[in-house]
C-alpha cells in the first residue's frame, strides 16, 4: 500500500464521442504504467445510440459516466463539460497528471494549461489527430499502436510505415541531447529525450513492440549492451565507432 501512494496520481477523462470502448483495457494499462489511476471519467449523451458500445465497460472498469446534453445541434458540448472538470480536478491538488482520451483539437489548450500548472498530461488519440493537441501533451499514444489481437498491431505498424518518416535522424538527436558528452547512456533515458523531442515518439508505430528492438535496427548507428550485474539488468546505448579500413 505505501509503494501505491508513492506513485504519480492519474485522472483518466475519455471523450466519449471521438474514442474506441474496445480499446478501454488497453488504454488504461498504458496509463497504469507510470502512474495510479484515481479518477475515471466518460463524458457523453448517454441518451444517444451511439454511446451504448461504452456501456458494458462502465461497470466492468469502474467508470463513472457524465452526462451531457446537446443542447444545440452542432455544437459539441462534451468537450466543455470534459474541459469545466479537469479544471476542477486541477486545483483540487489530488491528481498529479492527466490522461486525455481524444482526437479533438479543443483539448489543446485544455493540455497546454494543465502542463502550466506543473502536472503531466498523456494525450491519446487516432493518427487523425491534430498536432497542436499532439504536441501539447507531454506524452501521446496512438490508438492505432494499441490495437490487437498481435498479429493485428504487426499488420498496423508495417502500413503506417510506408506513412512514416524514419525514425534515424531523431533517434540520433535524441541521443546527442541525452549524451551530452557521455559515450554511453541509459536506454531509458533516451526514450525519455526522444518524448520531449516528439510527444508521440512510440516505437510501435514503426512495427517494434520496445525501444531496444528498434534500435537495433540501426547497427552501424548504434551499439547496445547490457549490465547483468545490475538487478534489474539495465541496458545503454551508445553511436558506433566508425570501422577503419586496414590495407
Amino acid at each position: 500500500m505505501e509503494e501505491k501512494s508513492e506513485q504519480l496520481r492519474f485522472a483518466v477523462l475519455i471523450d466519449g464521442d471521438n474514442a474506441q470502448a474496445s480499446l478501454l483495457p488497453r488504454i488504461l494499462a498504458e496509463v497504469s504504467k507510470v502512474g495510479l489511476i484515481t479518477v475515471k471519467r466518460i463524458y457523453g449523451d448517454w441518451t444517444t445510440t451511439n454511446m451504448n458500445g461504452w456501456k458494458a465497460s462502465l461497470h466492468k472498469h469502474a467508470i463513472q459516466p457524465m452526462q451531457q446534453f446537446r443542447y444545440t445541434v452542432g455544437k459539441n458540448a462534451t468537450d466543455s463539460a470534459m474541459i469545466i472538470d479537469a479544471m476542477d480536478l486541477l486545483h483540487s491538488n489530488n491528481v498529479g497528471g492527466f490522461c486525455i482520451v481524444a482526437s479533438d483539437s479543443d483539448y489543446t489548450r485544455l493540455a497546454t494549461r494543465i502542463r502550466e500548472g506543473g502536472l503531466s498530461v498523456i494525450g491519446v488519440g487516432e493518427k487523425k489527430t491534430p498536432e497542436s493537441f499532439i504536441n501539447a501533451c507531454n506524452q501521446f499514444i496512438y490508438c492505432e499502436n494499441l490495437i490487437g489481437p498481435r498479429e493485428m498491431r504487426v499488420k498496423e505498424a508495417k502500413e503506417a510505415k510506408s506513412d512514416m518518416a524514419d525514425p534515424l535522424n531523431l533517434l540520433v538527436e535524441g541521443f546527442n541531447l541525452a549524451a551530452k558528452e557521455e559515450e554511453w547512456i541509459h536506454l531509458a533515458a533516451l526514450g525519455s529525450v526522444l518524448r520531449q523531442l516528439d510527444p508521440a515518439f512510440d516505437p510501435r508505430t514503426y512495427g517494434h513492440q520496445q525501444l531496444q528492438s528498434l534500435i537495433k535496427k540501426y547497427p552501424e548507428t548504434f551499439t547496445l549492451k547490457r549490465d547483468t550485474s545490475r538487478k534489474p539488468p539495465v541496458v545503454y546505448v551508445a553511436l558506433t565507432a566508425p570501422r577503419s579500413d586496414v590495407d
